[in-house]
């Protein structure tokens, strides 16, 4: 892949794309009695507040270089589930509300698209830039969300886990997410490495981003990606 306006696109939308998803994660714990993002002053769309150097920077152009899908984090949002009234339902919809962020803006991307590809036998100019901008937008967002739900910390998906651990498990449960970032590490960069022909997470976002883009993106759009 070579830097093109699709590129850029995609490296400019990711950061809006994970603030909204970590406002999101702090709102719903805030709607759920936490104020623990607010008194941080992390329940806000300032991206500025957001940007982790490693995960909304390096690791996307890590991944470009490596020729793997672009994605990316935030700095988490700080929240403490024992505000929450039902620990493991607060758990899961907090942990839910970011993947569900970027389903609504991949929603407005699709329909943007679609916009677009109606508008360009009376304006192909402003028709292909609706139908970039917003195939970008939905494909930025869709693996973005798809990503965070594998079930695994600190991926949002790991959110689900505590559903099904009885008590006496939960202590270990939130001691494993201590060493998180070095799971998330091993299974994107070293796994692959180990195993060349096994690319675990390329597999997972062809079968899950990719294919719900092929029936929701304009048949013109899929041609700009």
């Amino acid at each position: 892949m070579n830097f093109s306006l699709e590129t850029v696109l995609w490296l400019v939308m990711l950061i809006p794309s994970i603030t909204f998803h970590e406002f999101m994660h702090g709102y719903a714990a805030y709607l759920l009695g936490d104020p623990t993002a607010k008194n941080a002053g992390r329940l806000t769309l300032n991206p500025i507040k957001s940007i982790d150097p490693f995960g909304s920077v390096v690791l996307p152009l890590l991944m470009f270089f490596s020729h793997g899908p672009i994605f990316g984090y935030a700095k988490p949002v700080p929240y403490n589930p024992m505000y929450f009234k039902n620990l493991r339902q607060g758990e899961l919809i907090t942990g839910f509300a970011g993947p569900a962020a970027n389903l609504f803006l991949a929603l407005v991307g699709a329909a943007l698209a679609w916009v677009g590809a109606l508008l360009s036998p009376l304006s192909p100019a402003l028709g292909s830039a609706l139908q970039l901008v917003g195939g970008v937008l939905t494909l930025a967002n869709l693996v973005l969300m798809f990503f965070n739900l594998i079930p695994i910390p600190p991926l949002d998906g790991s959110s689900i886990v505590p559903i099904f651990l009885p008590d006496s498990m939960l202590r270990g449960w939130y001691g494993i997410q201590r060493y998180s970032f070095v799971i998330l590490i091993a299974l994107i960069f070293l796994l692959p490495v180990v195993i060349p022909s096994f690319n675990p997470i390329g597999w997972y976002l062809d079968h899950t981003a990719i294919a719900v883009i092929n029936v929701i993106l304009p048949p013109s759009t899929l041609g700009m990606l």
